[in-house]
């Protein structure tokens, strides 16, 4: 398939205030699990990669604390401005293309970042190189391929529908330049940068009120791409985000695999 350039689900746009709410409610309480097992305590200097929304760099700020540090980078840093106070640093950088923007990190966190970064072998090499000896990194990430369906249980012309428009927003992903089976690989990546006491775990979301918003604010939001690209007509779509709105159908997310460890 051919490589457009640009990311598909841009910050700038209305709908991304939505996703990142949506993320908030599936993903938050996963993530904040890894990061208490991780031991994030008051003093810790944490960088956030890709921090998109705030409500991870909210909770982080609070657990570290006046004494604390919490980076916060993006490529666009207009959805988590608000959180810049201390002890949050809000930095624009480009973790797939630039130094990282500081060593010596207790902490290196991204959620649903590396999948959409085109060089996500060097974002990941940045990532290790900014820890301390001894830090943490935890990288959650989704894959797609290992779960493609919007509705598992495709059992009506409704589901089916929903598949369709997800198969079409994969294949547009695709095109970006996404890995839509990334995720699976996190563990053997992050023993191959050296770091120890590698683990991993899965989420997977399979129905939910907050799996519904999310589907509603991407296909609004990737609505022209999906018409351009041949994959629906605007009554299509118009007639799913009804279905969406209906609650009737039983709505899953991509599986997020979380995978963590120390280096040496």
């Amino acid at each position: 398939m051919t490589r457009t350039d640009g990311y598909l689900l841009d910050n700038r746009q209305a709908e991304a205030a939505e996703r990142f709410d949506a993320f908030a409610t599936l993903f938050d309480p996963t993530t904040f699990r890894h990061l208490e097992t991780l031991g994030v305590g008051p003093g810790w200097r944490c960088w956030e990669v890709g921090a998109g929304g705030t409500s991870v760099v909210s909770w982080l700020a609070k657990k570290v604390g006046p004494t604390g540090r919490v980076l916060a980078t993006d490529i666009d840093t207009s959805r988590v401005a608000a959180a810049g106070r201390p002890p949050v640093e809000v930095r624009v950088h480009d973790v797939g293309a630039e130094e990282p923007p500081g060593d010596g990190f207790d902490l290196v966190h991204a959620r649903l970042v590396l999948v959409h970064v085109p060089d996500r072998e060097r974002a990941l090499r940045s990532m290790v190189a900014a820890l301390r000896p001894g830090g943490r990194l935890l990288v959650e990430d989704a894959d797609p391929a290992l779960q493609p369906l919007l509705c598992p249980d495709e059992n009506g012309p409704e589901q089916q529908l929903a598949n369709r428009l997800r198969h079409g927003f994969r294949q547009l992903l695709s095109r970006r330049g996404a890995d839509l089976s990334y995720g699976r690989r996190l563990p053997r990546l992050l023993r191959e940068a050296g770091l120890r006491r590698v683990e991993a775990d899965a989420y997977f979301p399979v129905t939910s009120p907050a799996c519904a918003a999310l589907e509603s604010a991407t296909v609004r939001q990737i609505r022209d791409e999906l018409v351009s690209g041949g994959v629906a007509t605007h009554e299509d779509i118009d007639r799913h985000l009804a279905n969406v709105a209906s609650g009737s159908m039983d709505l899953a997310t991509a599986p997020m695999i979380s995978a963590w460890g120390r280096k040496a």
